[in-house]
């Protein structure tokens, strides 16, 4: 008997005509494919065979502290609030289990750790050029957390899965339950069940109702999402996930209807405990450093809180030494005890160089006391402080005082009418408000310049000459000008005739930062930390660009008008119309300073109330800016 042997497939098929030849036979389709499937089941069987289940955690065991230096490279805080306890999982009550069943991955306890439906969207996800995420079960967030990167590779996701049907296979499911509860992050500073519980709600997981317990869960989702601490949008997406993790609960049989009908009241967590033990101004610093660090540096809060780092920031010490004296004796002398009106006094001052860097800022009495930094907040009006801006704007761009006219150039000689109560003017006459009535300009303490040159009105701080200044040169040109030289679009006020006289409300750094561009035009955005890295490896920093805001010859005109004869600095008050806040702003080719004095009571709200006969008189009240910049300069040059 002759053996017939395979020769080359019948291919393009004989015996068929035209694009019937290409098209194979069943038989031909059917091979083809369980080669293609025996092919993957055994590359699939190899890749499974050679992985391994590291021995060591990600960075549970070696978790540090971040170490924040001022600029000149000597030690200034360490922060290491990152908590992990580990609880054994027949401690942590059946429903708050339930709850992170129902939420997470309800079959964990049958599946093979992986979930089949997961596995085919991330392939297809793949494939595709989506996202690899989603579809997790228990077993691979655990696997995912402990002892791989976080990346979005279908090589991770794929060794994930791999990983997490052998780890299924070498330990019970209790074991792995009770892993993943004790390493999942759980947002501020918390690894575990245990430590989020007391993070959330200052009590033991053993206590926890199911109400809480769901909520929780929500935190495996992301506390930058669901921790209602960090805002309103938060608030109402923990809500959400929080009603229907309970009703999940309900459906798979992990809780009774009846009990859930008790849950009607969102489980609110307590406030947000200090993110560092750091007191005094050092904790301001820390706060600050912390904040542009993860923001630029693109740490996520996780990997942060695991520590190791090593933040080089920009703060002096001499200069935060002089500035906290110099605040410190102002603050001293109120009386809020005594006076009503000495109560809520809050004082904002910082220091920025023209090249960007904060060099020094006083934040509060206590960051330990008051979180709230008084030099960052985006409330308090800018007052008669803003007015260099709008002189600015129109020496670099003229004014037109037609509607379709050609624009007019500005020097600093040119005359504006400075007198109190004289009626705002456009081109089609006096401006009315949308109230009917007819706006007019105020000067403080209702003084009257007569005609007088835009260079002097700076100086002598006549305001109604860049009321009708700004309705010339043009609201939006005054605004793109304040916006290059470094104020924020989200503090920006209205664009009403008031806008010229300071309804924006920049922060005591944002104003600092702006004045630096009147040395030399240039801006670059005020940063607070030079360098990062973590065990000595550097991490990307990106360093802020400095641009051309204005021309140098505006800039100098600009900083002339600030600076009196024979002073070596140019300067500026500021005082808003309903008098709620003082400002002083003095600049050198090196620095600039923003020193503001304000009143606001932190439990009602961050609106800002009148400064009333703080330190005794309104006159008290409106000298503190400049002489707390001027202990401040005086000690620096001791």
């Amino acid at each position: 008997m002759k053996l017939r042997l395979p020769g080359r497939p019948d291919y393009p098929r004989s015996g068929r005509r035209g694009w019937r030849r290409w098209v194979p036979s069943w038989r031909q389709v059917l091979g083809a494919a369980m080669a293609f499937i025996g092919l993957l089941t055994a590359t699939v069987a190899l890749a499974y065979a050679r992985t391994e289940i590291p021995d060591d955690l990600n960075a549970f065991a070696t978790q540090q502290d971040n170490v924040y230096y001022w600029a000149d490279g000597s030690p200034m805080a360490r922060t290491g609030w990152v908590s992990r306890q580990e609880m054994s999982l027949e401690k942590v009550p059946e429903h708050v289990r339930g709850a992170v069943l129902a939420a997470e991955n309800n079959g964990f306890y049958s599946d093979p750790g992986v979930s089949v439906q997961g596995v085919t969207r991330a392939f297809w996800q793949t494939v595709s050029g989506g996202d690899t995420q989603g579809g997790s079960t228990i077993t691979q967030q655990y696997v995912k957390n402990v002892y791989l990167s976080q990346d979005r590779s279908f090589t991770r996701k794929f060794t994930e899965m791999l990983m997490a049907v052998k780890l299924d296979r070498q330990r019970s499911k209790d074991q792995i339950l009770e892993d993943y509860l004790n390493t999942s992050w759980f947002g501020r500073g918390s690894y575990g069940l245990q430590r989020a519980s007391q993070a959330y709600y200052g009590k033991e997981v053993t206590q926890l109702n199911a109400s809480e317990g769901a909520f929780l869960a929500a935190m495996l989702k992301g506390a930058a999402l669901y921790d209602p601490a960090l805002g309103p949008a938060n608030r109402k997406r923990a809500i959400e996930r929080w009603k229907w993790t309970l009703d999940r609960m309900v459906d798979v049989g992990r809780l009774s209807r009846a009990e859930r009908a008790t849950y009607t009241e969102f489980p609110e967590p307590r406030a947000t405990p200090r993110t560092t033990s750091a007191s005094g101004q050092d904790g301001y610093l820390v706060a600050l450093a912390e904040s542009y660090a993860k923001r630029t540096g693109k740490i996520p809060d996780a990997a942060f809180d695991l520590g190791g780092y090593q933040i080089y920031t920009t703060f002096e010490k001499p200069r935060m030494t002089a500035l906290t004296g110099a605040v410190k004796k102002s603050r001293d002398s109120l009386d809020p005890k005594g006076r009503v009106t000495d109560r809520y006094a809050k004082f904002g001052a910082a220091t920025v160089a023209s090249d960007g860097r904060i060099l020094a800022v006083y934040g509060g009495p206590d960051f330990q006391r008051q979180a709230f930094n008084e030099s960052n907040t985006a409330t308090v009006p800018a007052g008669s402080a803003f007015t260099p801006f709008v002189y600015a704007a129109a020496l670099e761009h003229g004014v037109r005082r037609a509607r379709t006219g050609p624009r007019t150039p500005v020097f600093p000689a040119t005359v504006y009418d400075g007198n109190d109560d004289v009626p705002l003017m456009t081109p089609e006459g006096p401006y009315w408000d949308r109230g009917g009535k007819m706006v007019k300009g105020q000067n403080a303490g209702n003084r009257s310049y007569g005609r007088i040159p835009l260079r002097e009105a700076v100086t002598r701080g006549a305001n109604t000459p860049f009321l009708q200044l700004g309705m010339d040169v043009g609201l939006d040109l005054v605004r793109a000008t304040a916006e290059r030289s470094g104020m924020l679009a989200s503090n920006f006020g209205p664009p009403v005739p008031a806008f010229s006289l300071g309804n924006s409300t920049p922060s005591a750094i944002r104003m600092a930062g702006a004045y630096g561009v009147f040395a030399t035009g240039m801006h670059t955005d005020p940063y607070s930390v030079g360098k990062i890295t973590r065990n000595g490896e550097p991490v990307p920093l990106p360093r802020p660009r400095s641009a051309r805001a204005l021309s140098r010859a505006v800039a100098g005109q600009v900083t002339e008008a600030l600076t009196r004869t024979g002073d070596d600095f140019a300067g500026k008050t500021g005082v808003t119309p309903d008098d709620t806040a003082r400002w002083y702003v003095g600049s050198t080719k090196a620095a600039s300073t923003a020193v503001v004095v304000y009143r606001m009571d932190l439990s009602k709200s961050l609106a800002p109330l009148p400064l009333d006969t703080l330190g005794r008189s309104p006159a008290a009240a409106g000298k503190m800016p400049a002489e707390i910049w001027g202990r401040y300069t005086a000690a620096l040059r001791r």
